[in-house]
């Protein structure tokens, strides 16, 4: 039962020992750090335990072999030619006497006629211990010249003999007599040695160690300015543009720390300014847009009674009294349209939400601006959302009325509900048969102002329709998206949750200027009537012709 807390332990373990604060860049110094140690440790200790080597083991061979050498003079100095196998063993014996402590071995010719073989440890050192290439070398004459003036040397060679290294050398005495061999242990030696490689590993260790420590030390020092720094940035970044850091010293990072000391100065300042100039741009276009709506409340109620008077005024006269009608709709509608962006602007924007049936909702839409015809409405009956109804009107007034405006007949609205992980979304798509968005104007369709074409800058519409249609999507959390389809013609999608909690207080109605759902709504088509496919490059505004309630912000499609 123990085992599944085990890891959570572990982890609060390591938490502790501050590992998982390690950044990687101070990961690499510390690993670069313990990597150029080990390098310099490990190669300073070979070196080192090269040398000792070679000068412990030299010196105790050539202190061997000088011995062996003459004591093999001395010793068979005395003997004859062919001596006895006695007189041979006494002559072994005694050079084994001697400070260096090795065996001997001594081969003669005897008296008798037959090789004598004496050799002061018969267990270890006999013979057959002699590598057979060191007994060929010693036996070997070499011719005499002014380089060579003996014709036996003396060889030696190190040998290992039940795990225990050994030094086996030999030589031929010159001018006759015996061949004498040695057998030296060095295991003395080799204890010197491995105690000396283990002085140098635990060196090497502790070098590592102290590196690591020193590489720690310094990503220390160097790592927490940089650390300061970039929580600096992340600060700036999140718009705590008051955010400053402390500046010591005169090296590279401080000198970075005055840049951009100086560099969130500078834009504070120049948001400050930004703001400003901003915050004052919108009060300008309220203020202005308040200031319009008294005259054209009173011009208005003039256009009206004129075009209630149409029929009885002069011929002459006829024309202009329409373009004066309008026009003053299409400003209007302009104004509005200004006011609302300016609610979204500055954030005043509130959902009014309700449960709605959509079906209903987008049938309701499409009939209160006589679009029946020329709509095909393709929706399940059944799907309630939480929605508020005059904005969801708005935004499917401009969708339908662009694709009737710039599409191609027939015009399909489809509702669907798609499952996603967070729930469920609502999906109305809007098709026309038109020639399609052009791949250029696809990224600014939604643009406040913007037209698709430059020669045209004049146009029904005042280009925040598509603009206005966005942002009442955003604020029910949903999105909208145009792309062109592959049979042909431009599909805008609406997504939109099903269900979402209010988003803060309601907006009170302003009675007498914003119309609710279901009310006739400018979209820039007059009711039965078709632009041509394609004809027009920016949105159209204006309400139903004949109609006497108008929808703010519902103009056609923008930028197509």
């Amino acid at each position: 039962m123990d085992t599944p807390e085990r890891p959570g332990f572990l982890r609060r373990c390591v938490r502790a020992l501050g590992l998982l604060r390690w950044t990687s860049l101070r990961l690499r110094l510390v690993f670069v750090f313990a990597l150029v140690a080990l390098t310099a440790a490990v190669s300073a200790s070979g070196i080192a335990y090269w040398l000792n080597r070679n000068t412990v083991l030299d010196r105790t061979q050539n202190s061997a072999l000088n011995d062996f050498r003459k004591s093999l003079e001395d010793s068979t100095r005395s003997l004859s030619l062919r001596p006895r196998c006695a007189e041979l063993a006494d002559a072994a014996r005694q050079m084994a006497g001697g400070p260096q402590n090795y065996a001997v071995l001594l081969v003669a010719q005897g008296s008798d006629g037959k090789q004598c073989v004496a050799s002061t440890d018969t267990d270890l050192f006999t013979l057959k211990t002699v590598p057979k290439p060191l007994q060929t070398a010693v036996n070997q004459k070499r011719a005499l010249d002014d380089g060579n003036r003996v014709p036996y040397h003396m060889y030696w060679q190190r040998k290992e003999l039940r795990d225990t290294p050994y030094l086996v050398a030999g030589a031929r005495m010159n001018g006759g007599g015996p061949t004498g061999y040695m057998l030296k242990s060095l295991a003395t030696e080799r204890q010197d040695l491995n105690s000396l490689a283990w002085s140098l590993g635990i060196a090497t260790a502790l070098a590592l160690v102290g590196s690591a420590l020193l590489a720690q030390a310094a990503a220390t020092t160097v790592l927490r300015p940089v650390q300061r720094l970039g929580h600096a940035a992340r600060q700036l970044g999140e718009g705590r543009l008051d955010t400053r850091l402390r500046v010591t010293g005169t090296d590279e990072l401080a000198d970075l720390s005055r840049t951009f000391n100086r560099t969130a100065e500078r834009l504070e300042q120049r948001v400050e300014e930004l703001s400003g100039r901003e915050a004052s741009s919108r009060r300008f276009v309220a203020d202005m847009s308040h200031e319009l709506r008294t005259p054209l409340t009173a011009i208005t109620a003039v256009t009206e009674v004129l075009e209630e008077e149409e029929d009885s005024l002069d011929p002459m006269i006829a024309p202009a009294v329409k373009l004066v009608v309008s026009e003053t709709r299409r400003l209007n509608d302009l104004v509005e349209n200004l006011m609302e962006v300016t609610r979204f602007d500055a954030g005043t924007a509130r959902l009014v939400q309700d449960e709605v049936d959509v079906a209903d909702q987008v049938t309701a839409c499409i009939d209160a601006r006589a679009w029946l015809d020329a709509v095909e409405l393709d929706a399940e009956r059944g799907i309630v959302a939480r929605l508020d109804p005059r904005r969801l009107d708005v935004i499917l007034a401009n969708l339908i009325g662009n694709a009737l405006k710039h599409g191609g007949s027939p015009v399909r609205v489809s509702v669907r509900t798609e499952a996603t992980e967070d729930g469920e979304d609502l999906l109305i798509r809007v098709r026309d048969h038109g020639p399609g968005i052009p791949q250029e104007v696809l990224p600014h369709v939604f643009d406040r102002f913007y037209k698709a074409s430059a020669s045209r800058p004049r146009s029904e519409g005042s280009g925040l329709g598509l603009s206005i249609a966005l942002e009442n999507a955003h604020i029910h959390g949903g999105e909208i998206t145009a792309s062109n389809s592959p049979d042909g013609g431009a599909v805008f999608t609406l997504r939109l949750p099903v269900g979402i909690p209010a988003a803060g207080p309601a907006e009170e109605s302003d009675t007498g200027t914003d119309a609710g759902a279901g009310t006739g709504a400018g979209s820039g088509t007059d009711a039965g009537t078709r632009k041509d496919a394609g004809s027009g490059t920016d949105a159209g505004s204006g309400s139903t012709e004949g109609r006497g309630t108008e929808t703010r912000g519902t103009e056609g499609g923008d930028g197509r």
